[in-house]
C-alpha cells in the first residue's frame, strides 16, 4: 500500500514538471520567430540605407570628379584650336596706282555681294568711276576695326579719294580684310573657327533652339518634359524618331564621352549636363555648343562649329548668311552625313524647309519671310572645302613659321597668321597653269609639269606659289625643291657684271658673234652655238641680250671673268655653293629652283636692291597680341645704274626680242623679261617683270626628258595667260643719276659708233660726265641748228 502511494507521488511531479515546461518551450519558439522575422525587415532597411549611402557616396565622388573634369576643360582652353591663315591685307590709299577693276576683283574674290545700294557689311556697288562698299568688321594684326561704309573714287591714274560715308570725311587709307586661306596644325582631326556668342546671328540661335531644345533657357541641363515627349512620339512611331537630349547633354556627350550607346553613358551625360548648367551661364554653354557641334566632313577632317560650316558650305562669314542658309546649317545638326547638301540636295532642302516652318510656328519668321526663304535654292559651293588649297605656298609658310617665329608659334593655340599671299595673283596663276599646260602637252607630250613663283618686285613678299601642274595637289613642291638648269636666265647677271664697268662696256659695245671653241682641262672641247645655228659677225651688246644670243654672251662673260660673274650672281641672291665656275655656267648650267631664280630677279627688277623673299607677314595670338611681324627691307647690292641698263635690255627682249609675243598686247606696260631654255629643251623658263611683280615660270618633266618647248614657246605662254587675267602694271623705273641718253650711228655691219647727233639713241652710264661734256663742247650754235635743222 505504501509503495502504491509512493509511485504516483513521484510521478505526479514529473507530469507537473512536464506540463510546466511545455508552455515554456512554446514561448521560446514564438520569441525566436519574432526575433527571426524582425531582423529580416530591419536588415533589408539597413541594407537599403547602406546601399543608398554607397550610391550617394559614389554620386558625390563621381560628381566631384566630373566637376573637376568640367572645370578643367571649361576654365582653361576649351578647344584645341588650329592656326588660322589669312592672305595679305590690301591697303588702299589716295594716289595709289590701282584700278577700279582690280579692287572689284578683290571684292568678288572675298565674296562681297554686288547690290544696287549697300546696306550691310559684305555688300558693294560700282559704277565706271566709283565703288561704294561696307567693309566687314575684322580683327587686323594691329587690332579690331568695325565695319566701314566708304566710297572709293577712281580715274585713269588710279584711286583718287576715299570717303567715309558715315561721317562724310576723307580717309587717308582703308584696309580691306584678307581672304581666309585655311588652317594649320590642329592637334587632332577636328577643325573649327572659334566665334564668341555675340558673333552668331540671333535668328540662327533662335532657329536652333526651336528645332533642338525649346526649353533651353528654362531647364537645368536635363529636361524631363523633353524626355517624356520623345518617349510618346517614339512609341507612336514604333521607332526612334525624336531624342530627348538637351543641347547641354549633347555638348556634354561631345566634349567628355564616347559614342557608345549604354545606360551608364546616358547617366553620365545627364550628370555632366547638370554640372555644366550649375557651373556656367546659359550663354557660355550655348557658345561652347555652337563652336563644338559636328556639321560634316571634308578631306578627312571633321567640321565643327557653325562658324567653319558657313565657310565650308557657303564660302562666307556666318554673319552674312541668309535666313534660309542658316536654317540649312541648323537642319544638318540632326545628321550631317544624312543631310549632306553636296550629296543629297533634295533631302537637305526638305529638312531646311522643316526648320523654316518651325521658325514660323515659333513666330521667328513671318509667313511672308517663310515663303521667301523656302523658295530659294540651297546656293552651296560646288565642293565642301575649308578654303582654296595652296599646298606649295603652305609648305613655304610652315618652314618660315618654324624658322622665323620660333617659340612664338605654338600649335593648337588658335593663332592667326597673316601671310603675303595675293589671292588674285594666286588664283590667276593657278588658272593659267591649269589652262595652258594641257594645251602645251599636245606638243610636249603627257607628263608636263610646271612651277611658278610670283613675288612683289620691291618688297620680296611672295604673292603666289605653284608647285606642280595639279595646282591643288599637296605633293612634291617643284617651286622650292626642284633644281634645274636655268639656261639663258643666267644672262642678265653676265650683262649686269659688264655694265658695272661703264668705262669698258655699254649697251652699244660691240660683241663678237663668231664660232668659238673652248678646251677643257681634260682635253674636251666646248663649242657654244646660237639657238638658230647662225652667226652674225658682230652685234651690239643690247641686241645680244634682247635676242638671247649664246656666242656673244659667252665672249662677254669671258671678258668680264667667271669670278666676276659668280660674284654678281651671289650678290643677286644665288647661293655660291650652287655655282660651278666653268665656262658652261655662262649659258646656264647652274641648277636652281624657281624660288632661287625669283630671288635673283627680284633684285634685278628692284634696281639692284635685294629684299629677302618671305611668305610670312605677322603672327597674332588668340587675345590679339602681336607675336611676330616682318617689316620688308631691302639693301643695294649692285649698282643701280648697271641694273637699270640691264632691265632696259630686258625691256628690249619684250619689245623686239625672244619675248616679243607679249608686245602686241602689252606694249603700253613696258614689260621686261627673259626667256630661258636648257640643253635639248629639257627645261623651259620665263622671268617676267612688270611694275607690281616678278614672276618666274618653269616647265619640264620629272624624268628630265626633252619636251620640244623653248622658253618662248613654253613658259612664256603660261605667263602670257596669267597676264591676260591679272593685268600688269606699267614698269616705270626712275632714271638713276649719271644715266643719260647717247646718240649712235648704225654702221653697215650693224654695229654702233658714238655720235652725239646719231639717230640711234641708247641710255648709257656716263659716270664721269665725259660723254655729256664732249657733246656739249661740239654742239653747234643754236642759230646753226635753226638754219640747218641739226
Amino acid at each position: 500500500m505504501a509503495e502504491k502511494k509512493k509511485t504516483p507521488t513521484k510521478a505526479a511531479p514529473k507530469k507537473t514538471t512536464a506540463k510546466k515546461k511545455a508552455p515554456a518551450k512554446r514561448k521560446t519558439s514564438s520569441k525566436k520567430k519574432a526575433q527571426s522575422s524582425r531582423p529580416f525587415w530591419k536588415s533589408m532597411m539597413i541594407l537599403g540605407f547602406k546601399l543608398s549611402l554607397v550610391v550617394l557616396a559614389i554620386l558625390v565622388i563621381a560628381g566631384i570628379y566630373l566637376d573637376t573634369v568640367v572645370k578643367k576643360r571649361f576654365d582653361g582652353q576649351l578647344f584645341s584650336l588650329p592656326t588660322v591663315v589669312y592672305s595679305r591685307v590690301l591697303t588702299l590709299s589716295p594716289g595709289q596706282n590701282i584700278s577700279l577693276k582690280t579692287v572689284q576683283n578683290e571684292l568678288d574674290l572675298l565674296k562681297y555681294q554686288k547690290v544696287r545700294q549697300p546696306q550691310r557689311p559684305g555688300e558693294y556697288s560700282s559704277s565706271s568711276t566709283k565703288i561704294e562698299l561696307i567693309r566687314r568688321p575684322f580683327e587686323f594684326q594691329q587690332g579690331p576695326e568695325p565695319d566701314r561704309h566708304v566710297m572709293l573714287y577712281f580715274n585713269s591714274e588710279g584711286l583718287q579719294k576715299i570717303e567715309n560715308r558715315s561721317v562724310m570725311k576723307q580717309m587717308g587709307f582703308l584696309q580691306i580684310e584678307p581672304q581666309f586661306l585655311g588652317m594649320l596644325d590642329a592637334d587632332d582631326d577636328q577643325q573649327r573657327l572659334f566665334l564668341r556668342r555675340e558673333q552668331f546671328p540671333e535668328v540662327m540661335v533662335d532657329a536652333l533652339l526651336a528645332t533642338e531644345d525649346r526649353d533651353f533657357y528654362q531647364h537645368d541641363g536635363v529636361s524631363p518634359l523633353a524626355i517624356a515627349r520623345a518617349m510618346v512620339v517614339n512609341a507612336k512611331a514604333g521607332r526612334t524618331v525624336q531624342g530627348g537630349s538637351t543641347l547641354t547633354q549633347q555638348l556634354a556627350k561631345n566634349l567628355f564621352l564616347s559614342r557608345e550607346r549604354t545606360l551608364w553613358r546616358k547617366v553620365r551625360e545627364a550628370y555632366l549636363a547638370l554640372i555644366l548648367d550649375y557651373r556656367y551661364s546659359k550663354d557660355r554653354i550655348l557658345e561652347a555648343y555652337l563652336n563644338e557641334v559636328y556639321l560634316g566632313q571634308t578631306g578627312g577632317e571633321a567640321i565643327h562649329g557653325f562658324g567653319l560650316a558657313a565657310q565650308v558650305y557657303f564660302g562666307r562669314p556666318i554673319e552674312e548668311l541668309r535666313i534660309d542658309q542658316l536654317a540649312m546649317l541648323v537642319g544638318m545638326v540632326k545628321g550631317p552625313s544624312y543631310y549632306n547638301p553636296m550629296r543629297f540636295p533634295e533631302r537637305v532642302k526638305e529638312r531646311r524647309d522643316l526648320v523654316l516652318r518651325l521658325m514660323m510656328q515659333e513666330e521667328i519668321l513671318s509667313p511672308h519671310q517663310y515663303e521667301m526663304a523656302a523658295s530659294r535654292p540651297l546656293d552651296v559651293k560646288k565642293r565642301a572645302t575649308i578654303a582654296t588649297r595652296q599646298p606649295a605656298y603652305f609648305q613655304q609658310l610652315k618652314w618660315e613659321l618654324k624658322e622665323k617665329a620660333g617659340k612664338a608659334y605654338q600649335k593648337g593655340e588658335g593663332l592667326r597668321v597673316f601671310t603675303t599671299l595675293d589671292p588674285l595673283s594666286q588664283q590667276k596663276a593657278e588658272q593659267a597653269v591649269e589652262r595652258t599646260v594641257p594645251q602645251l602637252e599636245k606638243r610636249a607630250g603627257k607628263g608636263l609639269e610646271a612651277a611658278m613663283v610670283i613675288v612683289d618686285r620691291q618688297s620680296g613678299e611672295i604673292r603666289a606659289m605653284i608647285g606642280g601642274s595639279r595646282t591643288g595637289f599637296d605633293g612634291f613642291n617643284r617651286a622650292i625643291n626642284a633644281k634645274r638648269p636655268i639656261g639663258s636666265l643666267v644672262k642678265p647677271a653676265i650683262y649686269l657684271s659688264a655694265l658695272e664697268t661703264p668705262d669698258k662696256f655699254s649697251l652699244a659695245t660691240t660683241l663678237d658673234d663668231k664660232p668659238i671653241a673652248l678646251k677643257g682641262s681634260k682635253g674636251t672641247t666646248w663649242t657654244p652655238r646660237n639657238f638658230d645655228r647662225k652667226f652674225r659677225g658682230e652685234v651690239p651688246l643690247y641686241y645680244a641680250l634682247s635676242r638671247s644670243l649664246n656666242v656673244p654672251t659667252v665672249n662677254l662673260g669671258l671678258m668680264v671673268g667667271l669670278s666676276k660673274v659668280t660674284d654678281t650672281l651671289v650678290k643677286l641672291g644665288v647661293d655660291a655653293n650652287e655655282i660651278n665656275q666653268v665656262p658652261s655656267m655662262l649659258l646656264g648650267s647652274i641648277n636652281l629652283s624657281p624660288y632661287q631664280v625669283a630671288q635673283m630677279y627680284q633684285t634685278i627688277g628692284n634696281g639692284g636692291r635685294k629684299a629677302a623673299l618671305t611668305a610670312l607677314k605677322a603672327v597674332v595670338d588668340n587675345d590679339g597680341n602681336l607675336l611676330y611681324e616682318n617689316f620688308p627691307k631691302s639693301a643695294a647690292v649692285v649698282p643701280e645704274q648697271a641694273t637699270w641698263l640691264t632691265v632696259y635690255g630686258m625691256k628690249r627682249t619684250v619689245s623686239e626680242g625672244t619675248a616679243r609675243f607679249l608686245n602686241s598686247k602689252y606694249s603700253w606696260a613696258a614689260l621686261a623679261g627673259k626667256t630661258g631654255t636648257s640643253n635639248d629643251s629639257r627645261d623651259s623658263w620665263y622671268a617676267g617683270i612688270d611694275g607690281r611683280e616678278v614672276a618666274i615660270t618653269w616647265l619640264g618633266r620629272d624624268d628630265n626628258k626633252p619636251m620640244k618647248l623653248t622658253g618662248s614657246s613654253g613658259a612664256l605662254r603660261v605667263y602670257a595667260d596669267y597676264l591676260s587675267m591679272r593685268s600688269p602694271e606699267v614698269l616705270q623705273l626712275p632714271w638713276p643719276n649719271e644715266v643719260t641718253t647717247a646718240g649712235f650711228d648704225l654702221q653697215s655691219n650693224k654695229t654702233l659708233e658714238p655720235d652725239c647727233s646719231g639717230r640711234v639713241k641708247l641710255p648709257i652710264w656716263d659716270q664721269k660726265g665725259q660723254y655729256k661734256a664732249e657733246c656739249e663742247k661740239n654742239k653747234p650754235a643754236a642759230w646753226l641748228t635753226d638754219i640747218f635743222g641739226f
